[in-house]
């Protein structure tokens, strides 16, 4: 009976998560997708029809990744706790994972393709989708974790207290 206050907890609302490190992550990927962005932009990659796939995860990644980074930004989540965020956050940096892995798959595959100055563009270009690839996973892993860490139920964060 005598560790019993050890184990009893008086917090009246859920725990939110952190959010500055994902909008601190979320502007190095705005960053390094902008760089890989504008690399395919500035080669004739109308040349190679895969690379509308490139362009468009390129783009369509860059543009919603801006819009997380101001939801985290003016801390909606606070906001609208009725939605899952560690959850969506998890799924949305999952999801792009595999397609930036795939956008990088068929850049580094289609290398060869470009001759003279855009050669060493393109394969620059490969080289951001992989490291973008890489982050997009890793954000995946840590928004794993933070969901874990909720106790792995996103009803937690949606009952009001």
């Amino acid at each position: 009976m005598a560790d019993f206050p050890s184990k009893v907890t008086t917090e009246t609302s859920s725990p939110q998560p952190q959010q500055g490190a994902g909008s601190l992550s979320s502007s190095v990927l705005q960053v390094l997708g902008l760089l890989h962005w504008a690399l395919i932009a500035g080669a004739s990659y109308w040349r190679v029809s895969a690379y509308g796939w490139v362009m468009f995860v390129a783009v369509a990644l860059w543009i919603l990744t801006a819009l997380l980074f101001l939801v985290l930004l003016f801390s909606v989540p606070q906001r609208l706790s009725a939605v899952p965020w560690t959850m969506t956050v998890m799924m949305y940096n999952g999801v792009a994972a595999l397609l930036y892995l795939t956008a990088f798959l068929t850049n580094a595959a289609t290398v060869r393709q470009f001759q003279g100055s855009f050669h060493g563009q393109i394969g620059a270009a490969a080289f951001f989708g992989a490291a973008l690839t890489l982050l997009y996973g890793a954000g995946a892993y840590l928004s794993y974790l933070d969901w874990r860490a909720d106790g792995g139920n996103a009803a937690t964060s949606t009952v009001p207290t």
